[in-house]
């Protein structure tokens, strides 16, 4: 039929209506709220570029964390921030060292009751801030830094993570990590890889936040190409083939058509990175009074799912939990 028999507008006459054909749905289940920690702070630190978000304390972590489960968001993702940094980045598999008591943490409050994603990379720790160790001529060192990634994937599982999260897109990351996770008898852990991580200005505002930016140089050698779709396809069939049990594409918003295609293309389970940049973009444009944050948020956060996306992590989870339950 067309016009004046067909009518769509028949079916967007009311919020009832509207409701009833929706096509996306956005829930706090599918959200993931990515906390920061940082050693030897006795109050939470406000972080500049993204206002709302804090360097916890292990106690004000806690707290943060229940208020959000309590609002529906069942999972967190762990960045945390040491005293003490060197070129390898060894507080990152510490036993003791803040990111694993942070994961225990959590575990302690939640038990499986809530999914404790620990952040897998070395960025946070390194004393040069790259993602991995640098060869002598101030190179990552591919190879190196994977087996420097083991470690950290047995620590965080011993500590009690649920999924680790290798974010350094290095060759071989996920299933060196896979293979050191079923050697030390943690089978359960899962890998959320980030498989497509794009060499992006929009990590800006999470640099302050987990006090990792690079000293010299910039990333563009490890992390991808904003330009290459077919190549962003390539790494994420590689890291499925590698044991990954969820694959991200990060950010989110640029590479809504990435989310599209691996999607329809794997049928597999994907999350998507709303990052630091776009949270903060938003900020600034409600803060001036530009933008209404609970309508924009909602509707950046379908456009997410839409695209193909399962799961988002988002900083704006706290606030969308509150909003989608009415």
């Amino acid at each position: 039929m067309s016009f004046p028999q067909s009518r769509p507008r028949r079916l967007r006459r009311t919020p009832a209506l509207r409701s009833l054909i929706r096509e996306t749905d956005v829930q706090p289940g599918d959200l993931i709220a990515p906390l920061f920690v940082k050693e030897g702070i006795r109050e939470p630190v406000a972080i500049g570029a993204m206002p709302g978000q804090f360097q916890h304390t292990l106690e004000s972590l806690r707290k943060e964390s229940v208020e959000i489960a309590e609002r529906g968001v069942r999972a967190f993702i762990l960045f945390a921030v040491p005293a003490r940094k060197d070129s390898e980045g060894s507080e990152a598999w510490n036993p003791d060292g803040i990111g694993q008591q942070a994961i225990a943490a959590l575990r302690t409050e939640f038990g499986d009751d809530a999914v404790v994603i620990g952040d897998l990379c070395l960025d946070e720790y390194t004393d040069h801030g790259h993602c991995g160790v640098l060869t002598e001529g101030g190179e990552v060192d591919n190879d190196a830094t994977v087996e420097l990634y083991r470690r950290i994937a047995i620590a965080q599982a011993e500590a009690g993570v649920h999924l680790v999260g290798p974010s350094g897109m290095m060759d071989g990351q996920v299933r060196a990590i896979r293979s050191a996770l079923d050697e030390s008898g943690h089978q359960d852990v899962g890998i959320l890889a980030y498989a497509a991580k794009f060499a992006s200005a929009l990590y800006g505002p999470f640099r302050e936040a987990a006090e990792g930016a690079p000293r010299f140089g910039d990333r563009t050698g490890y992390q991808q190409d904003p330009a290459n779709l077919d190549e962003a396809l390539r790494e994420i069939r590689s890291d499925i083939a590698e044991g990954a049990d969820i694959v991200m594409v990060k950010p989110a918003l640029p590479y809504l058509d990435v989310i599209r295609r691996a999607k329809d293309e794997t049928r597999f389970p994907m999350a998507a990175y709303h990052v630091s940049g776009e949270y903060a973009m938003v900020k600034a444009a409600v803060a001036n009074g530009w933008l209404d944050e609970r309508r924009v948020v909602l509707e950046l956060l379908t456009s997410i799912r839409r695209a193909g996306a399962d799961l988002i992590l988002t900083y704006h989870a706290k606030d969308a939990a509150d909003w989608l339950r009415g």
